[in-house]
């Protein structure tokens, strides 16, 4: 095939095999706020009290708030699953920065836009240099984009932001998360006669970036850059924003909100930046949350709960009763099936998913058909139902009784473990399987 024929057919193919099946007029539009290093104990909703946090909580109280919601342990492994909704040990294990060029047109946004879907992502991308790879974005299915540099830039004052394949000028002095917050606004607006995705990638609430020649601007007006606790209040603020605007736009009724985060807390949060020598030191402080009147410490990069168990809001009015609380099992690949369930989309067999639809929740309250979740990181991986957990190396746990896994089970499985155990032994097995 030439390669003007290939490009076509390419373009064609996707909308050819993939037809909504429901009317345009019942398809929702789709807020995704993805939260950056945040984790259920920072949110008022889930029992923190460090932190103000009245717009998300108003979410969890105007919809439905999941218990059992699991992501990997940190964002690049979340955000690749998410797109794609198959595991990071199904996708070769992406290195950081990386997106597997194969699935580039199986992503949850190319389902969606083939369908009619305008598709739009604003805020951190982290899946490309996008200096280097402007088109990356929308060769992944997004109508428009506007992201900040990741490695490149500033994210949050200043900020570096590459915009529908410019870098975007008049930055100096503003704000990132306002800017990406307006982007999107925006885009709701010129789209609001048409079913939408919109992929809200926060920055917040991760560090600065900090592998420059020169450290990135100071907030303003301080001789340091905003704490932790600053950057909930931004990030609150900014879901308050885009919420709102859906509202005075009138498309609240029909717009499926859902609030998650792709990892636990900071464990540290970059504070400042000092001259050591010929190079710069960073300095960062501990950052810690008050959950239930107990202190925790926060868990990013760990596969226990702190590290995995993320905050699941989801609103929608014209479907979902307010003010309920499941405990569902979710983990970061069933986005991409419920998404396409709720617009009519059939995933083809052939993408191979490991995602299972919970849209049966959000419809009729009936739960999902998931009865495992799964997380890896730096080679471990684990299996887990909300009670009972199974390590990759054999560990079992009963994380309902024992959260902070201090008594390894393996070889004193109670009564009540040994069928659960039998289960997840086979689902461990399952996802090694060559070939998915």
């Amino acid at each position: 095939m030439k390669p003007i024929g290939w490009l076509f057919a390419s373009i064609l193919l996707p909308s050819l095999l993939i037809q909504p099946t429901v009317l345009a007029a019942d398809r929702p539009n789709i807020l995704f706020i993805l939260a950056d290093d945040v984790g259920c104990d920072t949110l008022g909703c889930y029992g923190g009290s460090s932190y103000p946090t009245p717009h998300i909580d108003k979410l969890a109280s105007s919809g439905i708030r999941f218990t059992h919601c699991y992501s990997m342990p940190v964002c690049h492994p979340s955000r690749t699953t998410f797109l794609t909704g198959r595991y990071p040990i199904h996708n070769a294990h992406p290195k950081w920065g990386t997106f597997p060029p194969q699935l580039e047109q199986r992503t949850l946004a190319q389902l969606l836009k083939s369908s009619g879907y305008a598709t739009a992502v604003a805020g951190k991308w982290q899946l490309a240099m996008l200096g280097r790879d402007l088109d990356h974005p929308v060769r992944l299915g997004f109508d428009e984009y506007c992201l900040f540099g990741w490695h490149e830039g500033p994210r949050y004052h200043d900020p570096l932001i590459w915009q529908n394949g410019k870098q975007r000028t008049g930055t100096s002095g503003g704000y990132g998360p306002d800017m990406y917050v307006d982007y999107l606004i925006d885009f709701m607006t010129r789209h609001r006669d048409q079913p939408f995705l919109a992929f809200y990638s926060m920055a917040l609430c991760h560090d600065v970036t900090d592998d420059l020649k020169q450290p990135v601007p100071y907030s303003p007006g301080k001789q340091r850059y905003d704490n932790y606790a600053e950057m909930i209040a931004a990030m609150d603020r900014c879901v308050g924003r885009v919420v709102s605007a859906l509202e005075k736009l009138k498309l609240s009724d029909n717009t499926l909100v859902i609030f998650t985060g792709d990892n636990g807390t900071s464990k540290r949060s970059l504070i400042r930046a000092e001259r050591d020598n010929d190079r710069w030191k960073y300095i960062r402080e501990p950052v810690t949350s008050l959950v239930n009147g107990k202190r925790v410490p926060g868990g990013k990069g760990n596969l226990t709960n702190d590290g995995t168990n993320v905050p699941l809001l989801c609103r929608w009015p014209a479907k979902v009763a307010g003010g309920r609380v499941v405990n569902d099992l979710v983990d970061f690949s069933d986005f991409l099936p419920t998404f396409c369930e709720l617009a009519g989309v059939t995933v083809p067999s052939s993408f191979a998913i490991d995602g299972h639809s919970f849209a049966s929740r959000l419809l009729t309250g009936k739960r999902g058909s998931r009865t495992w979740a799964f997380a890896e990181g730096r080679g471990r991986f684990w299996v887990r139902t909300q009670r009972w957990k199974l390590y990759k190396d054999g560990r079992f746990f009963d994380v309902a009784n024992d959260p902070l896994e201090r008594h390894n089970l393996r070889k004193s499985v109670p009564a009540a473990g040994r069928q659960p155990l039998v289960k997840l032994t086979q689902a461990a097995a399952g996802l090694s399987v060559p070939g998915k």
